[in-house]
């Protein structure tokens, strides 16, 4: 397949929101469908720690599904940053200094999801809501899709597909944010130089279960050269776009995880929901999934779908993007998707 073109935005909701989105744009140049309204337009947003080019091995192995089976129309692809990563996490450095350290709220990203495709700031000219749109959010973007839905006025999704999405009862939910929050604090965050932190990362077992092309992503977009705010005396050397002050910021927010929770049994009843988990159970034990499926959605009935990926555990974005393009496809020509996009 020929490589897919890709621009990038920086989307400004200032002075209504005071942080800055930085989005990115794929396309296949050669497509029928770039101004073909029934067309599907996906909409990504990445987990926690992450940043919108880790979608893109995903991305491109979804494209090469739908060049080989057809039956699908995709206009384009659209993946935002959270605030707090990637490249916006950059552009915001100083803002999130106040206010935004201790915890940073999930609902941040979900407002920064519904600005963009409400059109409510500069920097983006494409109106969205004339748009098919179809959600596709990986664990923390998973969330913040849902959220998104409860700002006015609501996001016109035609569909969400929920891949590992991070949320639990109030049983469970204060495991996993612990658990992340320590291995993140504890885990290396400055390297002398990019090579050294690719090579660093593929000696480690738990970088070396990843598939390489997003590990080359994670070194090239989401490490930033010294110094930072929160390293000033460092010149030498890089470290994460997305500090880990702000990494552990996103897991002691307990709000956003319960109210997706609380929220699922109205988000069932707005809009078709695909949930993709990873065969692996990790982060995530089955009595959450089962918890999340019988009683947060009242049942799998409720649900557009359920699949997992085989080879794939809470971190299938990483570990196997091809196996998780193929449950994506498979959700997109689903008869519960939207009949418009299908061929």
């Amino acid at each position: 397949m020929a490589p897919l073109s890709s621009q990038s935005y920086v989307f400004d909701p200032r002075p209504s929101y005071p942080l800055v989105s930085t989005v990115k744009r794929y396309w296949k140049p050669s497509s029928p469908f770039l101004e073909d309204n029934d067309a599907l337009t996906l909409i990504f947003a990445h987990g926690t720690g992450f940043h919108k080019e880790q979608w893109e091995p995903t991305v491109e192995d979804l494209f090469s599904l739908i060049e080989k089976r057809g039956g699908l129309k995709i206009r384009e692809v659209w993946s935002i940053d959270a605030s707090n990563h990637g490249d916006a996490a950059i552009l915001n450095e100083e803002v999130l200094q106040w206010g935004y350290e201790e915890t940073f709220r999930w609902e941040e990203y979900a407002r920064s999801i519904h600005a963009l495709l409400m059109g409510l700031g500069t920097g983006v000219d494409v109106d969205f809501t004339s748009r098919c749109l179809v959600g596709i959010g990986h664990s923390m973007g998973a969330v913040s899709l849902l959220l998104s839905l409860t700002f006015n006025p609501r996001p016109t999704f035609e569909s969400l597909i929920l891949v590992e999405l991070m949320t639990m009862n109030q049983e469970h939910s204060r495991g996993p944010g612990t658990f992340l929050s320590s291995a993140s604090g504890s885990r290396r965050d400055t390297w002398p130089s990019k090579e050294e932190a690719y090579a660093t990362m593929k000696g480690r077992k738990a970088w070396q279960v990843w598939d390489d092309r997003v590990l080359r992503l994670f070194v090239e977009h989401g490490l930033r050269s010294l110094p930072t705010m929160d390293y000033p005396d460092q010149v030498n050397g890089v470290t994460l776009k997305c500090s880990r002050k702000q990494e552990i910021a996103c897991y002691r927010d307990s709000l956003g995880i319960s109210r997706a929770y609380r929220g699922m049994a109205h988000f069932v009843k707005l809009l078709p929901i695909h949930l993709i988990y990873g065969a692996i159970d990790d982060i995530l034990p089955p009595e959450i999934k089962d918890d999340i499926i019988n009683n947060a959605c009242g049942g799998i009935e409720n649900l557009a779908s359920v699949s997992r990926v085989e080879g794939g555990g809470h971190l299938v974005v990483q570990m196997n993007p091809t196996g998780l393009a193929e449950k994506i496809w498979a959700a997109l020509t689903s008869s519960k998707t939207t009949a418009q996009a299908r061929l």
